[in-house]
């Protein structure tokens, strides 16, 4: 039987805590195949290699990467993931589908690219001064996309500590604070510091 599957990812967040760097991507998933069984194992690898890509393709050379999660068999890549869950899993004769969460083990994907000769700038997971910033999303989707899209360029992680309603908390280094503002400001973003925290909105 011909085997067919589609698949969305969307890398929620690339969370960054004081004292530890958490790698976190999602994968919403939907493969066909002879079995259930082999559809939901082609479902978990189709969505570790997205995800890897998708993470961590913002401390890499993306071609490269590219290139790596492709040639890399299925337990290599397995071994990069530190956890992984399932929500809203359903099965049927032939079908899987799920949405699929994995947190990337920082220390092992910096072993990984090492190996494979891939130049990265992943963080170590080092003690450092943080500062919190209180967003507040009009369009939820749409400014959330944006603000990833300003983190992404100026390789910011975007550390999530919260999310309630249109509000979301970040903690971010303090060493990026000047250039995360004057990014988000140059992209429509209005901005003000109460006690030291950064709150900006739409």
């Amino acid at each position: 039987m011909v085997k067919q599957f589609f698949m969305v990812l969307a890398v929620l967040f690339v969370a960054t805590g004081a004292g530890a760097t958490e790698l976190r991507g999602t994968a919403s998933v939907n493969v066909t195949s002879d079995t259930a069984v082999n559809a939901k194992n082609m479902a978990f690898d189709d969505a570790t290699r997205q995800i890897v890509t998708n993470v961590l393709r913002q401390y890499v050379d993306v071609d490269a990467l590219t290139t790596a999660v492709k040639e890399a068999n299925k337990s290599e890549l397995s071994n990069l993931i530190l956890s992984s869950s399932i929500d809203g899993e359903q099965t049927s004769d032939t079908t899987y589908s799920a949405n699929v969460s994995m947190i990337i083990d920082v220390d092992a994907a910096r072993a990984w690219l090492d190996e494979k000769e891939i130049q990265h700038w992943l963080p170590n997971n080092t003690e450092q001064n943080m500062f919190n910033v209180v967003v507040t999303l009009s369009n939820r989707l749409a400014d959330w996309a944006q603000l990833n899209q300003i983190a992404n360029a100026e390789k910011i992680d975007l550390g999530t500590k919260n999310i309630n309603g249109n509000v979301v908390t970040l903690q971010l280094p303090t060493s990026v604070r000047g250039a995360f503002t004057i990014a988000v400001r140059g992209s429509g973003w209005k901005y003000s510091d109460k006690d030291g925290i950064l709150h900006i909105w739409k």
